[in-house]
């Protein structure tokens, strides 16, 4: 049994090394899309807490322009050449993404550091986010330099 199940997983595990990192580019893409036009539109569950984030801005111009932004980010991932530009955006956009744990400690946490309320645990899957970004920078910053040397 043992050794069908290996096959198995060592034929998949080939098609994921060949795919993973255009499904990577693909799922950030969807996701910056998808948040983003959730809240240019005005219905992101997100709203509330950029609004008590980033409290100096008026949210009514603040939220829709970071939704404007969150696309670009999305868009910028369905091309291939402009994925060096968008992953600077995106890791800029991120570090924001993480100044609620900061300002906003009662929000974010029960317990702090330890035990995140939803609002800290959908800032902390950021991690994930990044992580793939950086899947996807590594893969293309070699065909980027590519096109530049020539």
């Amino acid at each position: 049994m043992n050794q069908p199940f290996h096959s198995i997983y060592f034929q998949i595990s080939k098609k994921m090394e060949k795919h993973s990192v255009e499904l990577m580019r693909y799922a950030l893409a969807i996701v910056y899309i998808w948040f983003g036009t959730l809240k240019l539109i005005g219905m992101s569950p997100a709203g509330e807490l950029v609004e008590k984030t980033v409290f100096w801005f008026k949210p009514e111009i603040f939220i829709p322009a970071l939704g404007f932004v969150e696309v670009c980010i999305g868009i910028g991932f369905l091309f291939k050449k402009l994925i060096p530009v968008t992953i600077i955006i995106l890791l800029l956009h991120m570090a924001a993404t993480f100044f609620p744990l900061f300002i906003l400690p009662k929000i974010c946490f029960d317990s702090f550091p330890y035990c995140p309320t939803l609002v800290g645990q959908y800032i902390i899957k950021n991690l994930v986010l990044i992580s793939g970004a950086f899947c996807v920078a590594a893969k293309y910053n070699y065909q980027y330099y590519a096109v530049l040397k020539n």
